[in-house]
């Protein structure tokens, strides 16, 4: 599915465990779709 530009425009996102895999793929399309993305990784 393509991502839908500015669908979160405005929106802040906090995202756990963005570091890799499924947090990271959540992340990056939040962010192409236009949120502020904050991400946390704790090892």
């Amino acid at each position: 599915m393509a991502p839908v530009a500015n669908r979160h425009s405005g929106k802040v996102a906090i995202v756990t465990g963005a570091g890799q895999g499924i947090g990271k793929g959540i992340a990056t399309r939040l962010a192409q779709e236009g949120a502020t993305v904050v991400i946390a990784e704790f090892k």
